[in-house]
């Protein structure tokens, strides 16, 4: 695989290629494949993709339906759209009955850049991770997405998959050991002094975070919690007990996103000090995708910064 990729271009040669091996799956997209990847599919396999056009809720209710014959439905649009526009179709058409629909959100995240606020959806993890028995899955490479798509193809029940924009260091494949499995948060890099947990692309800042917390004796754990829902309790609980101290990393509001979910776990069963790195509850703005991350505090220097405060915290 590429040094760099973006997670939504592994995506789309991985769904092509897998839809060899499995003929139920079908494609749907609300008139942006080519932005999606989903267009890889569909070119594979002109028979088993539908462009809805800007219809996106009408696409929802179609899967909803020709999951019950058995397909497996892949539904695709921007993450502002999908999990947006179409909550209500989700929620009611797909995930009340628990069907077997896969919901692909493309373009997550502050990283769409110059598109700005009305597309930077930073929104969508909260959104989803309510919905009853929805899975969540936010990868960080395209090693790991690649893994991922095999295994919500093998999962029955509806899944919502968010992919960025920009290409990215592939991390995962140099990881002695590394596996990927829905549930269970990866391991990356150990210690005990502090606990990062991230998402996404604050996967990669988060490691670049703790080769800089290195340098002054700090020996920080890096969590890649790719599945945000159903969440890994076990390597949270146990970070907590083992660092005293966790820090959490996303391309999301801080409000319902990652960090969330990790403090819920975290004042159930092990209290212990958390700082969130995220978007905290403002809405985007247009810019080059890296300024942006800067300007919003999502930077390996702001996680190492956030990191020794949160170890200032510890009991």
């Amino acid at each position: 695989m590429a040094d760099k990729i973006a997670t939504r271009h592994a995506y789309g040669d991985a769904l092509a290629e897998l839809g060899d091996k499995n003929k139920k799956i079908i494609v749907l997209d609300a008139d942006v494949s080519t932005c999606t990847m989903s267009c890889i599919f569909g070119k594979k396999f002109p028979d088993r993709f539908y462009n809805v056009g800007i219809a996106e809720a009408n696409m929802v209710g179609m899967a909803a339906g020709m999951s019950t014959t058995g397909l497996v439905p892949f539904v695709h649009s921007f993450a502002m759209f999908i999990a947006g526009r179409t909550y209500d179709q989700i929620r009611n058409s797909i995930a009340y009955p628990h069907l077997n629909v896969k919901v692909v959100g493309s373009h997550a995240g502050l990283s769409v850049g110059e598109d700005g606020a009305t597309h930077q959806c930073i929104e969508d993890i909260s959104l989803m991770r309510t919905i009853p028995g929805m899975t969540v899955v936010c990868p960080c490479d395209g090693n790991e997405t690649v893994k991922a798509v095999s295994a919500i193809i093998e999962y029955n029940g509806p899944v919502y998959l968010r992919l960025g924009r920009l290409a990215l260091e592939n991390v995962t494949e140099t990881i002695p050991g590394y596996s990927f499995q829905l549930g269970k948060g990866s391991l990356l890099r150990d210690g005990n002094d502090a606990a990062i947990i991230a998402t996404g692309l604050m996967v990669q800042e988060s490691l670049k975070a703790a080769a800089l917390l290195e340098k002054d004796g700090i020996k920080t754990r890096v969590i890649d919690m790719h599945t945000i829902k159903p969440i890994d309790r076990e390597i949270i609980i146990k970070a907590a007990k083992e660092t005293g101290v966790i820090i959490t990393a996303e391309e999301h509001n801080v409000v319902g996103g990652l960090g969330a979910a990790v403090c819920e776990v975290v004042c159930e069963e092990y209290p212990v000090p958390v700082i969130r790195v995220g978007v905290n509850d403002e809405f985007g703005r247009s810019g080059d995708a890296a300024a942006l991350l800067k300007l919003y505090g999502l930077s390996p220097e702001n996680i190492a910064e956030k990191t020794r405060l949160a170890i200032g915290k510890k009991r």
